[in-house]
């Protein structure tokens, strides 16, 4: 099989079960072998910030030493990327040879009472089984969706992350804070210890109840550790971090926005745990883990003039964080949107929080079975000079040309859509 042919097997499974749970999984782990349980794993949840607490987390680790695999998802220009080690992601031979071995098991499941396996629980078997065969110290686990019944939550983990709860999903998680907080805090394990950033009452009232059944030590941004945010400078977020045992000098976050800065504290407070449980940690690295941290698609400057950001702020928390940094960054700036989204987000609210930012916005698609149409996200928009533009490679020029040499152009939406727009610039600066 070669690389292809096991990419178009992987798409072709079922995107989800009409009765979710982890009997498929755990069916799974046992004919292989449990590769799981080979794994010290740090497994993390959350509505957004997951990707960049894994980066961060990641990236300390490194700091210090040790090797580190990560499962993320979605991936930004190509697969693989969500099985990587050190961030490298798995070669195109090792993932169809993965492919190969997870075929066979997948067709026997499928004539079991259980039925075929989902494409994201044969993508975490996988995952499973490549980083039981690497020789690494830790390996950082992200849930795809929710948690409770997420497939990677057939992991025992020494520490567990929640890092922030929102409405996003509701179709799958719930339409409450308390349901979705309730589904996220389904990852945490008998005594295992829990960080989170959550800032809702209600949401950390589900997990407080749920660590303390289950006897695992929870450990609260504002309650057991604190981040001060200094300032925003060009390069990144000035911020400090303490806990009661501990306090920073001032560190720097390459990465934009407060809320960073918070995900950033989330991953030192994992480090400092794992200090106390008698992991080797020297402290004065910290500063370079933070520093080195990059995330794909997170406020990420792709081109200097005009000067041009992406992100994937695809649900309103993530559009409320885009909006907060932009002001501290590029306030006083010409502000040029280019946006595509998907028909199943709350689309005018996010574009309303948009309006706070953007002086003009072109509405574009892409192709993809649920993207909005550029004329029907434009009718969707309440900011006054909003043109429907179909091709988005012809939106993003347009939106150039209006912003010149001292705007700044912003591009956000669909994930998927950023993904897209990124191998756009990828390929534009290969010409």
């Amino acid at each position: 099989m070669n690389y292809q042919d096991a990419i178009d097997w992987i798409h072709s499974r079922e995107k989800f079960k009409v009765k979710p749970g982890l009997k498929r999984m755990s069916w799974m782990m046992e004919k292989l072998g449990h590769p799981e349980a080979k794994l010290r794993v740090i497994h993390i949840a959350g509505t957004n910030g997951k990707g960049s607490t894994v980066s961060f987390l990641r990236h300390l680790l490194q700091a210090q030493g040790y090797s580190v695999g990560t499962f993320t998802s979605p991936y930004i220009e190509k697969f693989n990327e969500r099985i990587s080690m050190n961030g490298l992601a798995i070669s195109d031979e090792s993932l169809a040879l993965l492919v190969e071995r997870m075929k066979p098991l997948a067709e026997e499941l499928q004539r079991t009472p259980f039925g075929e396996p989902t494409e994201f629980e044969i993508i975490t078997a996988m995952a499973m089984v490549y980083f039981s065969h690497q020789h690494l110290n830790y390996v950082l686990i992200e849930t795809g969706l929710g948690g409770r019944y997420d497939s990677t939550n057939i992991v025992t983990p020494i520490l567990s992350a929640i890092t922030n709860i929102g409405l996003d999903h509701m179709n799958i998680l719930g339409s409450t804070i308390e349901q979705i907080a309730e589904e996220k805090a389904g990852i945490i394990k008998k005594g295992v210890p829990v960080v989170t950033g959550v800032k809702q009452a209600e949401a950390w009232k589900v997990i407080h109840q749920q660590a303390e059944k289950c006897h695992a030590d929870l450990h609260t941004l504002g309650k057991e550790f604190y981040v001060e945010h200094s300032g925003s400078i060009p390069d990144g977020e000035v911020f400090s971090f303490k806990n009661k045992e501990y306090a920073t000098d001032e560190l720097l976050s390459s990465m934009k926005g407060r809320h960073q800065v918070e995900n950033a504290a989330l991953a030192l407070q994992t480090m400092e745990i794992m200090k106390s449980q008698g992991v080797l940690i020297d402290r004065s690295l910290y500063g370079v883990g933070v520093k080195q941290t990059t995330w794909p698609a997170r406020f990420e400057k792709v081109m200097n003039t005009p000067l041009t950001i992406i992100d994937g702020a695809h649900n309103e928390e993530g559009t409320r964080a885009l909006v907060e940094t932009v002001k501290s960054h590029y306030d006083g700036k010409k502000i040029a949107l280019v946006y595509a989204a998907l028909e199943d987000k709350p689309v005018k609210k996010m574009l309303k929080q948009l309006s706070d930012i953007a002086d003009v916005v072109y509405a574009t698609t892409f192709d993809f079975p649920r993207s909005l149409s550029a004329p029907d996200l434009a009718e969707l928009s309440p900011i006054e000079e909003t043109f429907a533009v179909s091709q988005y490679s012809e939106a993003i020029e347009l939106a150039a040309e209006e912003v010149g040499q001292n705007g700044v152009l912003l591009i956000t939406g669909s994930l998927y859509f950023i993904s897209n727009v990124r191998k756009y610039f990828e390929s534009r600066a290969t010409l």
